[in-house]
Order: structure tokens, then C-alpha cells, then sequence
């Protein structure tokens, strides 16, 4: 964007606050913003686990979830529109950009709908995969999802994948617009081989996963990938946890993986792990993206994935990573095996994966992306309110 079409903007940002790629991406996007002269205000129950107190143009707004005898489950979605609705209010909100469509997006139609028509943002959605691939197959869910993103002013989805089942599933009447995610890597504060050294990391090679755990990171398959490499002694495997590895305790001792594992649990500083490994191994049943593996690609980390959903808009077979049919647990350990004992191919494929990163990935590449968005949309009349559009239950 030229400095000639550039106008500051006040943007509202919600987000899940907890450790995840979409709080990950709303959190950087709302730095990088406030760094680009924009004013940002991130609206949510709890400070973004990655989002730093007193940074310039950036606000953070609290909201107050009553836990009332009333109601058998804590409502969040109205105390999150009413906390969206007065910031909007108070600050003079140019967009209102809510990352998942629940509850951030539902909050935000009914938000614009408490307010004036000249006080109202525009609502930009962003989807980043569940909202799609699970909650909008759901019945109680999917009429709900399909009608906050068909009154949003815009809607981004972080790959083609995404943006073709969600077309799919939730039959939107608009357009939706694929950007991808990005990451701005942090510089380590200490070295490789420091970091090495403080996970007990010799001369062998480390694999990298991070990853939330959640059921569809299959880290029963991850484990029995591992458990498969002949040499033992080849390898350490870190996981990067965004939650209890304690449930796959007992399946780490019935592999005889005790001396290959390495946990760490809710990193902030992501670098420093990213830089000591590699390679990195994901073996999911379906990714949206799968911000994880990008992250690895900026250190020169080439992974072996699963070839699910967006990831082969992010690896490409053969040339910065190895890719390999969901399941098939047998060939990911041997593309395992390859890349460790292949050590110029490793590097070969690490350089090319940094490469692919910076050229495609890159804040300075994203970013200007979603401003071009925001400007797009600035121009346009208040929706004030907008009726729901006619959608088909069936």
C-alpha cells in the first residue's frame, strides 16, 4: 500500500486468547497493525497469551463473564457483544476483525445491531478451520455460522482449502477472500546450541511437533511414527504442547519412547525451540493450514506432514518438506528415516522451506493484504443492521 492511500484505522480484534494458531495470527496481526500506524483493540475475556502489556496503539479490553445461578452453563457471546458494541462505541471502531465464527462472529452481528448506524464497523470474519470442518456440520451450529458470515462485510479464510469447504458446508451467498496466515519470527535469545544443550540434545537429529493436541493432531499416529525409526538413537522428538501431554504418557512407555521424548508444555518463546530442530513431523487427519509447519519453515526446519486439507498450499512434495497419505504411518517413518540419514537433502529441503516462507508468508508479504481489505471497506455505506439473507436449513 503507498503511503499516499494510507489512513490510520481504529480496529477491534477478537480472538480465542489461549494457545492456538488462530490466537497466534490475531495477536501478530494486531502488533503488526498498531506497528504499521494503525490503533488496535483486542477485545476478549483474557490478555492474548502472546500479546505484551504497553504496546504502542494497543488496548486491551476485558470482558466480564457473570457465572449467574440462572443459567446452567456461563454465557459468553452476549457479554462478549455488549463489551464489542460500547468499544465500537467509545472508540470509534473502523472494522471489527473476530477471528472464528463462534462465538467472535455471532457477537459482533448482533454488536453492530446495538448501535447506531454511524457508529457502526464493518465486520470482517475470519475463518481458521473448526468453524467450518466441525461446528459447521453441526445442526445446532451451522445455520448460526452460516448467517454471521453472510451479514459480515467481509469474510478471509487462511487457505483455498478452507475457503472451498466452506463454500461447501455452509452454502455462503458472498465472497470470501483467501489470506494466508503469516508469522514474524522473534530473534532467540539464546543459541542453537545452547538450546540444544538445555533439552539434552547431542548429535542426535530432533524432530519438531507443536501442536495444541487436540484429537485431529492424531498424536496416537505421531508416536507410532516414531516408534517405527530402526535407530533409536538417531533421534529426539520435542513436543511443543499446547496443553497436558499426561494423557499420552502411558502410550510413550508401551512404544519405549521414554528416552526419545522431550515435552514442553505452553512455550511462549517459540524461537527458541524452532531454531534447534530439525525437522519437523505432523501427522494430522485434517489442517486448515497448520501454522506449526510454517513456523518451523522460517528456521530452515523442513517437515514431514500428512498430505491433508491446506497443507500442500504450504509444502511443496519433493522440494521443501515430505508429504505422505493421511494414516499411512509406515511411509511417514520412512521419510523420517530418509531425511535423517540424508543430511544434504535435509539441508536442501530446509533451505527451500526458509525461502518459500519469506516469499510467501511473510508479515511484510500478509499483512498489506488485510489492510487493502480494511481500506476496501472503510468507503462503504453501514450495513445498519442488515436482515438476514434467505438461507436453506436443509
Amino acid at each position: 500500500m503507498s503511503s499516499d492511500n494510507f489512513r490510520p484505522l481504529k480496529i477491534g480484534i477478537s480472538c480465542y486468547p489461549t494457545v492456538g494458531g488462530s490466537g497466534v495470527i490475531a495477536s501478530t496481526l494486531g502488533k503488526e497493525l498498531a506497528e504499521r500506524g494503525h490503533e488496535v483493540h483486542f477485545i476478549a475475556y483474557e490478555r492474548p497469551f502472546r500479546l505484551a502489556a504497553n504496546l504502542p496503539r494497543t488496548f486491551f479490553h476485558q470482558v466480564t463473564i457473570n457465572d449467574y445461578g440462572l443459567f446452567k452453563y456461563p454465557d459468553y457471546t452476549l457479554p462478549l457483544s455488549v463489551k464489542m458494541a460500547e468499544v465500537s462505541r467509545l472508540h470509534n471502531l473502523d472494522i471489527l476483525h473476530v477471528h472464528y465464527a463462534v462465538p467472535h462472529a455471532t457477537a459482533a452481528i448482533l454488536a453492530r445491531c446495538m448501535l447506531k448506524p454511524e457508529q457502526q464497523p464493518k465486520v470482517v470474519t475470519t475463518l481458521h478451520g473448526t468453524d467450518t470442518t466441525l461446528l459447521g456440520r453441526d445442526p445446532n451450529y451451522g445455520p448460526a455460522i452460516a448467517h454471521a458470515l453472510n451479514q459480515s462485510d467481509a469474510v478471509t479464510t487462511v487457505s483455498r482449502f478452507l475457503k472451498k469447504e466452506s463454500e461447501l458446508v455452509l452454502g455462503c451467498v458472498g465472497p470470501m477472500q483467501v489470506i494466508y496466515n503469516f508469522f514474524e519470527p522473534g530473534a532467540p535469545a539464546h543459541t542453537r546450541e545452547e538450546t540444544r544443550r538445555e533439552l539434552g540434545v547431542n548429535e542426535e537429529v530432533l524432530i519438531l511437533h507443536s501442536s495444541n493436541l487436540r484429537s485431529v493432531k492424531r498424536i496416537d499416529h505421531l508416536l507410532e511414527t516414531v516408534a517405527r525409526i530402526k535407530d533409536k538413537a538417531s533421534f529426539k522428538l520435542l513436543v511443543l504442547a499446547g496443553g497436558s501431554f499426561e494423557p499420552f504418557a502411558e502410550d510413550v512407555k508401551r512404544l519405549g519412547l521414554e528416552n526419545n521424548i522431550i515435552v514442553r508444555e505452553n512455550v511462549l518463546d517459540i524461537e527458541e525451540y524452532l531454531q534447534a530442530a530439525d525437522l519437523g513431523l505432523f501427522t494430522s487427519e485434517s489442517e486448515s493450514f497448520c501454522l506449526s509447519i510454517l513456523e518451523a519453515m522460517f528456521f530452515g526446519c523442513p517437515s514431514v506432514s500428512t498430505n491433508v486439507g491446506g497443507i500442500p498450499e504450504v509444502v511443496e512434495d519433493g522440494v521443501n518438506g515430505l508429504l505422505v497419505p493421511f494414516g499411512d504411518v509406515e511411509n511417514l517413518a520412512l521419510s523420517l528415516e530418509k531425511l535423517i540419514v540424508n543430511i544434504e537433502l535435509r539441508i536442501k529441503f530446509g533451505e527451500a522451506a526458509r525461502r518459500h516462507a519469506n516469499e510467501k508468508f511473510s508479515a511484510e508479504v500478509i499483512i498489506p493484504q488485510y489492510e487493502a481489505l480494511y481500506q476496501s471497506l472503510v468507503g462503504q455505506d453501514s450495513p445498519s443492521c442488515r436482515g438476514p439473507k434467505v438461507l436453506s436449513l436443509d
